[in-house]
């Protein structure tokens, strides 16, 4: 058995425990059923694909207990899995597959027709439709298995620097870049967030994250996975059905971002729910009003905040849920196993108090980004991962985002975040939703503009803005353009697209 094989242990220890269920179908799958069609998978893909340690396979797929049985075989065969973001379009798709050089893509047969007609796809050796593999693994569902084939599939050793995912992120560069991420880094992680949050296998949570994101894997299902707890998997985020699931699944621990939860909080269905196993929320992505923290702390249910990346971790740091009002926009401090260290323009280490870049060296931090040496001597200089966020650290240690280095923009030669802004503008009644760009200025090289969502019913004009701003902000962060929309764009994570605002 491999030492990173998580199913064939706890198909051991727990076989009969139901490690799985899917929200839409209501299957369930033991961690001796996952570990035993993993096994005898991984032997299928070596017997008939020749699949060995290191060959990458693409999905592009919705979560599904067959995904998990995947993830399975990863610690299994030592293959890598390269998880396909379904939203993308055929070319940007072609781009992530080709540069993976996959020798099997797997696909859910719905998004099967955004790359079927790819170039990239003609040349993959082996293809398989989502739907094909559910007949391969009931036919060995109808077999009489043991589910000791781990030492038959075994070739060569895997070690804690194969890689177990590639994880392709968007972000500033022209082409999505892929984060390897290995054995160490799960197992690490998994120790992190054990570690911070007090997981066992007794917890009980929900996965509705897309399964293409870093936190789909890697902030509770694979730690989950690791402590032989319990995943409901989700194959989108509904409010309703959330907090029914929540409530009915007995969930103990779920993560989510702000804009999920206060869609939840405004349900009608928030007051019928009780939620009484629910022993906090793993927050993230952003900052969490306090209001929106008090309005569930009144439900009974606890906040805890975080940070992390998929380059690293991505449990990087938690915010200790007795602290959710008194550091409020605090994303806490480093979990366990990691070093950190806030530097200045000049990558000088800012000791004690201060603001810079956060840096970050650890066993989380992935070696590298795929095939892109350049892009890895850029973040990664002696062993230090450079995030590109910049942080404050306070008096207690306790640290706060200010900002992407790269949403930086500066204005008469002052630095300006547009987080720091935001947070204003967010503090005005009549304003839902904003964000903050830097575009070209004649005068000062660059200045503000602000995407502004006004409250329903508002009045709110271009010139109350700026005058409220102006009480409340240096001269130099005041945004001197105005654009309402009736939303604002977001990327995959949910995040806001400054991208998109950008070509508006």
């Amino acid at each position: 058995m491999q030492v990173f094989d998580w199913f064939g242990k706890w198909g051991i220890y727990s076989k009969d425990k139901t490690a799985f269920k899917e929200f839409e179908t209501g299957r369930t799958f033991t961690y001796k059923k996952v570990n035993v069609l993993a096994s005898a998978l991984s032997k299928y893909f070596k017997d008939n694909m020749n699949l060995k340690k290191g060959d990458r396979v693409s999905v592009l797929a919705e979560n599904s207990i067959e995904y998990i049985i995947l993830f399975g075989v990863a610690q299994k065969l030592g293959i890598t899995l390269v998880p396909l973001n379904y939203r993308l379009t055929s070319s940007e798709l072609d781009f992530i597959i080709s540069d993976a050089g996959c020798m099997l893509i797997i696909s859910e047969e719905k998004f099967a027709n955004k790359i079927t007609t790819l170039d990239c796809y003609q040349n993959i050796k082996f293809k398989l439709l989502l739907e094909e593999l559910k007949s391969i693994l009931a036919g060995f569902e109808s077999e009489e298995f043991d589910g000791e084939f781990n030492n038959d599939n075994q070739t060569e050793e895997i070690t804690e620097d194969d890689a177990a995912f590639i994880l392709y992120t968007s972000g500033t560069t022209a082409f999505p870049k892929g984060a390897v991420y290995t054995h160490k880094m799960l197992f690490y992680n998994s120790i992190n967030t054990e570690l911070r949050l007090d997981l066992t296998s007794s917890d009980r949570s929900i996965n509705s994250a897309p399964s293409f994101h870093t936190g789909s894997w890697n902030v509770l299902m694979t730690p989950f996975i690791h402590h032989g707890a319990f995943t409901l998997l989700m194959k989108s985020f509904n409010p309703e059905l959330m907090l029914k699931a929540l409530d009915e699944e007995k969930i103990t621990i779920w993560w989510a971002v702000p804009t999920m939860l206060k869609m939840m909080s405004d349900s009608e269905m928030f007051e019928k729910v009780e939620l009484k196993n629910l022993r906090y929320l793993v927050v993230g992505g952003e900052a969490m009003p306090i209001d929106l923290i008090e309005k569930w702390h009144s439900k009974g249910v606890l906040i805890r905040q975080g940070y992390g990346l998929t380059e690293v971790g991505p449990n990087v740091t938690s915010l200790n849920h007795q602290d959710a009002i008194r550091k409020q926009g605090s994303i806490g401090t480093p979990n366990f196993y990691y070093n950190t260290k806030i530097v200045d323009a000049d990558e000088k280490e800012i000791v004690n108090e201060g603001v810079g870049e956060l840096a970050l060296k650890g066993p989380t931090v992935t070696p590298g980004y795929w095939k892109n040496d350049v892009a890895t001597k850029e973040s990664i200089k002696n062993g230090w991962f450079f995030t590109g966020d910049i942080v404050r650290r306070d008096k207690e240690g306790f640290l706060f985002v200010v900002d992407r280095i790269k949403n930086m923009y500066i204005s008469g030669g002052e630095n300006v975040y547009p987080a720091e802004v935001e947070h204003v503008l967010l503090n005005h009644p009549k304003i839902k939703d904003a964000a903050i760009i830097g575009i070209p200025d004649e005068k000062w090289g660059e200045t503000g503009k602000a995407f502004i969502v006004k409250n329903e019913l508002s009045d709110l004009k271009e010139e109350d803005i700026i005058n409220y701003c102006v009480e409340r902000l240096a001269k130099y962060k005041v945004p001197k353009h105005i654009r309402f929309l009736t939303s604002l764009p977001t990327n995959d994570a949910g995040k806001i697209d400054r991208k998109k605002l950008k070509e508006l």
